[in-house]
């Protein structure tokens, strides 16, 4: 049994569902091991109008990913539960029609140029300005939701420092957690995850595997 954490863009709220893998689900796990997954209402809106565009089936490689899971790089929208990597199976040509169907549709924020995935199709639907200039992850405080919230949340209690939880609402135990984390690092501790948090955060944690404090129901 999974548990899903939907981020609801248009009511500003975490909505949690619970899926057999039999089941459909509101989200690809793709390669993901994980019984928690999370994403956002608009990511599943943008999938749903990118099938009906396509006008055929689409193959899934890889979607979500946690962060000790690993296999992507250190603030890949994959931990977002906001990016698909497709077409892995398909022909040369049908890849093509895809990736252009994906940058004609407009429904995308980011649609992979070929000369960097020739092999497949990346798209996402990221939220948000990044707290580093190169990209990634944008800047969240206390106050905050969504599906970003859920990865600091799951970085932190992997790390040891306890949330309280895992539901993608950056409250006060999750603010505690990161001026802990914070502390301890070294980093300026103001409880808001920029970019140095995000980046120490995510290099601690991307592809270590979980420990006896993540969070997996």
């Amino acid at each position: 049994m999974a548990r899903i954490l939907v981020y609801n863009n248009d009511t500003n709220r975490m909505e949690t569902y619970y899926r057999r893998l039999s089941e459909a689900m509101p989200y690809n796990r793709g390669s993901s091991q994980s019984n928690v997954l999370w994403t956002e209402k608009r990511v599943m809106q943008a999938w749903n109008s990118q099938r009906y565009l396509f006008g055929g089936p689409i193959d899934v490689g890889f979607a979500f990913k946690r962060p000790y899971e690993g296999g992507h790089g250190n603030q890949s929208q994959h931990y977002a539960g906001t990016a698909f990597d497709v077409g892995q199976r398909m022909s040369n040509s049908n890849r093509n029609r895809l990736r252009n169907s994906a940058i004609s549709s407009g429904v995308w924020s980011y649609v992979e140029p070929a000369s960097l995935t020739p092999t497949w199709v990346h798209f996402d639907k990221r939220r948000g300005t990044p707290a580093c200039s190169t990209g990634g992850f944008p800047l969240i405080r206390q106050g905050s939701r969504g599906s970003y919230v859920c990865i600091a949340q799951d970085n932190l209690n992997t790390l040891g420092y306890t949330t309280g939880g895992l539901d993608g609402v950056f409250g006060p135990q999750t603010y505690r957690a990161v001026i802990a984390y914070q502390k301890s690092v070294g980093l300026a501790a103001d409880g808001i995850i920029g970019c140095n948090t995000w980046r120490s955060l995510q290099e601690s944690v991307v592809g270590t595997g979980k420990t006896s404090t993540t969070i997996n129901s």
